[in-house]
């Protein structure tokens, strides 16, 4: 049972490459959990630029999503709290999005480091 139902389970070099449709089924799947580990990094950033920081929820969308892109914060927090904040989601979303983009590209990464090692039946 080579492409059984356990969804990150990848063959092994042994193994022959999975069937097309079962990489793009597993590169969908990380896509999702992709998506849904940026939907909550972005959530919890929401939550303390609106609690904390004291930004109205549009706001604190925007900060936070613009912190987790890369761009910077847009509006500097003004107590120490949120100053304190602010630094450790910049820290959490520069390590949540090499984390995320692991996971996105894994499938991809995985199947190409497969063609190279793939045996054409010359092994001795």
């Amino acid at each position: 049972m080579i492409y059984g139902r356990k969804p990150f389970v990848y063959e092994r070099v042994s193994q022959p490459v999975a069937p097309w449709h079962h990489f793009l089924r597993r590169q969908l799947r990380s896509v999702a959990v992709g998506l849904v580990f940026i939907a909550l990094a972005l959530y919890a950033g929401m939550l303390g630029y609106h609690y904390i920081v004291g930004l109205g929820w549009v706001d604190a969308y925007e900060n936070a999503a613009m912190i987790l892109s890369g761009m910077g914060p847009l509006v500097a927090p003004a107590t120490v709290a949120g100053k304190v904040f602010a630094g450790s989601y910049a820290l959490f979303s520069g390590i949540a999005v090499l984390a995320i983009a692991g996971v996105i590209a894994a499938p991809l990464v995985h199947r190409f480091l497969h063609r190279l090692h793939a045996d054409d039946g010359d092994s001795p």
